[in-house]
């Protein structure tokens, strides 16, 4: 049960109360809830009867009803030929009380009508709104319920009926137009003032959920959309990552200048290809071998090509070049002879990959200067992440060495500055949009919005 309802059910047992307390000869209340048009689902809300002896009030539905929930539409209790002829059909189309003063001669008892019993002395009353305070000026336009002949209802009146009330009576005590029959209609004003509020309360509650439900969808879109975009900014740490592994290749090329009795990567697997290609015409036509030999010689060959960090060539070298060549040691026995080499090529080739980094190897390059070469050596092998945007100064201060032998280094130098602007700016979009989608979700001020700490509407997690 919503809020709206819960007060709508209170509303509907103070009413019933009310009128229980003021009318000693009452015995029974119930209020049913009319609408939307032009439906008109005619809805128990809920029932009071007064205990005998305790005069206390027992609440609920404990009766069976056709008008329980979901209750009855228009065109199942309307006035129509061969069908059953009801109060609440006479009370909402004619927005006028009917009372059954004489359940015997009671043209409209659905008891009687269907089962032979008769039903009890009741007062319907209906409760009316102003169409003008419900729908405003411009309610012209409205969809009317119709008749059983098509014709629209109430649309020559001024209200239209939001509920009805049912008071049963103790027998022959109740008549047409006396005290209490006046007391029910004067108090059905009452109940259409309180019903007006309520709707008016529906209605902003209804418009607050669907704000909301607006709100958290353009946060989502917008959130996905700048993510998506932030995401793509994700080019300028590879882009500098690139541009760092142009230094690495020219500092290896200085060691391998210098000191040309070195093993490098590409000896080793230039070797390790060779010892391939070597057995190919042996392979007697074994078409998984043959690929997987094939596939070796082109990841043998790119990381030749490449220049990746030590650690990263290293993963290549245990994850793609091991494991293939044990399987072919393992599954062709040609190679046998060739298995001490292969596993000592390899164990080479991490050492290899590690030399650039060889501290006491680069001491003993001596046609560059000491801080010259401590510096690019350690900028070579940096990872560049968003938490190391220091690093970019210390490569464009590098850069800056004229004795630096590095070819085209000028462009170098222009490319890291523009990476780094944009790298120093991102963290404050990133802000920024976090900021833009907190106040959308909350209906605030962006100048008041905190950090929003709901992961489905950040554009990027916190580094």
């Amino acid at each position: 049960m919503s809020v709206v309802d819960d007060l709508l059910e209170k509303t509907c047992k103070n009413m019933i109360k009310t009128i229980l307390f003021c009318l000693d000869n009452s015995t029974k209340g119930t209020i049913y809830r009319i609408g939307p048009m032009p439906v008109l689902q005619a809805t128990r809300v809920t029932s009071g009867i007064r205990r005998e002896g305790s005069g206390e009030i027992q609440w609920g539905l404990p009766a069976v009803s056709d008008y329980n929930r979901p209750g009855k539409s228009w065109n199942q209790y309307k006035d129509q030929p061969g069908h059953v002829l009801e109060a609440m059909g006479w009370c909402v189309e004619k927005q006028k009380s009917w009372t059954a003063e004489n359940p015997y001669e009671d043209v409209r008892s659905v008891g009687k009508q269907l089962r032979g019993e008769i039903e009890d002395f009741y007062h319907m009353e209906p409760v009316l709104v102003r169409k003008e305070d419900l729908y405003g000026k411009c309610n012209d336009r409205l969809e009317y319920p119709r008749d059983w002949q098509g014709n629209p209802i109430w649309q020559g009146s001024e209200y239209v009926v939001a509920a009805v009330i049912k008071i049963h009576f103790l027998p022959y005590t109740l008549r047409r137009e006396d005290r209490s029959t006046r007391i029910i209609s004067e108090l059905s004003r009452t109940l259409g003032t309180e019903l007006l509020s309520l709707h008016f309360r529906e209605t902003l509650y209804r418009s607050q959920k669907e704000l909301a439900r607006q709100r958290m969808e353009s946060c989502q879109i917008l959130a996905h959309e700048l993510r998506n975009t932030l995401i793509k900014f994700g080019f300028l740490f590879s882009a500098v990552n690139a541009e760092i592994g142009v230094l690495r290749e020219e500092w290896e090329k200085q060691l391998k200048t210098a000191f040309p009795e070195m093993e490098w990567k590409n000896v080793i697997l230039a070797r390790l290809s060779e010892l391939i290609t070597g057995r190919l015409p042996e392979l007697d036509g074994s078409e998984e071998l043959g690929s997987l030999c094939r596939m070796l010689l082109e990841e043998q060959k790119e990381l030749s090509e490449i220049s990746l960090l030590p650690h990263q060539e290293e993963q290549w070298i245990t994850n793609k070049i091991q494991p293939k060549w044990d399987h072919l040691l393992g599954a062709f026995s040609r190679w046998e002879n060739d298995r001490a080499e292969i596993q000592g090529l390899i164990e080479r080739l991490r050492v290899a990959v590690r030399q650039g980094m060889d501290r006491e190897l680069a001491a003993r390059l001596t046609n560059i200067s000491p801080l010259l070469r401590e510096s690019w050596a350690r900028l070579a092998y940096v990872h560049f992440t968003a938490d190391r945007i220091e690093i970019l100064e210390d490569i464009i201060h590098l850069l800056d060495d004229p004795d630096l032998p590095v070819p085209n280094k000028r462009q170098m130098k222009k490319v890291i500055k523009s990476l780094k602007a944009l790298v120093e700016v991102l963290p404050e979009v990133e802000e920024r949009a976090n900021r833009i989608i907190l106040s959308l979700r909350r209906g605030s001020d962006t100048d008041q919005a905190t950090p929003f700490q709901d992961q489905s509407c950040t554009v990027l997690p916190p580094p």
